[in-house]
């Protein structure tokens, strides 16, 4: 699938100010994402969050690796500018944990081979090609380094997906990765062992307007390149909430929400040298004699 990256960018951007507020779900899942880091004993010297949006993971990060240099990669600015904007009420705090703000585009990593010791993602990899920011991933990552990333699985959104297939045969809701499809690709990228697992969430609605709306609120909507362009009618948003199946008597909904996550392993040494710089250095080299831990 095709992304217009740009509508993602500026969609995003929009919905920096209420991100915080609105994104439940994915702050639940970024934490238990940092609670898994605590199955690595190695300190990393650089740590990449891939996907920072408004820098909460970020800053986690910071806390946790002190001595770090850690750095909040986003697509959109409006996103590390909302971030920027919060580091001022908390002008203390990020005066004495400094972090890097640097806009990005997953495909393509501003960074110098083997240079990262952790990418740490969020909830930022159903918006990419798989096969192009893995292949950047395991680039940048240490030998020693590791990758630690969630995202949304094939079965999001499926009560969605099928009210809108009986009213409209276009691409109106996002497609998914299932989880072998991610398997495959780390494997195809040259990551070491990697390590997935899925669960599920149902999150209640009072209608699917309040769902879509929802996933609006924090600029998540559909962004493929194929998607309808234009408003919706009234009718058409009509047929599709007559189309979700009811989950009680109060006529509330239930969406589904699959979440996978993953853990993996740079490359070894002879493989990640045969990459190439191409990019400009923004983070400094890890330092000699890093080990992961067993």
């Amino acid at each position: 699938m095709s992304i217009d990256r740009r509508a993602l960018s500026k969609a995003f951007g929009s919905a920096s100010r209420r991100y915080d507020e609105a994104a439940l779900l994915q702050r639940a899942v970024r934490r238990e994402l940092l609670e898994r880091l605590e199955h690595f004993s190695t300190r990393p010297n650089v740590v990449v969050d891939l996907g920072a949006g408004t820098a909460a993971a970020t800053r986690d990060l910071k806390a946790r690796y002190r001595s770090a240099t850690v750095v909040a990669a986003d697509l959109s600015l409006g996103m590390l500018q909302h971030a920027q904007k919060a580091s001022g009420r908390l002008e203390r705090w990020w005066a004495s944990k400094r972090i890097e703000m640097a806009v990005v585009d997953a495909h393509h990593l501003p960074f110098r081979s083997g240079s990262v010791d952790l990418v740490f993602s969020n909830l930022m990899l159903q918006w990419c090609d798989l096969d192009e920011v893995f292949a950047e991933v395991r680039r940048v990552l240490s030998p020693q380094g590791w990758f630690v990333f969630s995202t949304f699985g094939v079965g999001t959104l499926r009560e969605l997906r099928s009210a809108w297939a009986a009213v409209d045969s276009s691409q109106r809701v996002h497609q998914f990765f299932d989880m072998h499809d991610i398997g495959s690709a780390l494997t195809r990228a040259g990551l070491r062992e990697p390590v997935l697992d899925v669960d599920r969430h149902t999150l209640t609605y009072s209608d699917p307007i309040a769902l879509m709306r929802s996933i609006k609120e924090i600029g998540a909507g559909n962004a493929a390149q194929a998607r309808p362009r234009g408003l919706t009618s009234p009718r058409v948003l009509q047929a599709v909430s007559e189309a979700y199946p009811r989950a009680g008597e109060r006529g509330d909904i239930v969406a589904t929400w699959e979440v996978i996550y993953c853990a993996a392993f740079g490359a070894p040494n002879e493989q990640a040298m045969a990459s190439q710089d191409t990019n400009e250095i923004i983070v400094p080299a890890p330092k000699p004699g890093t080990r992961r831990q067993k």
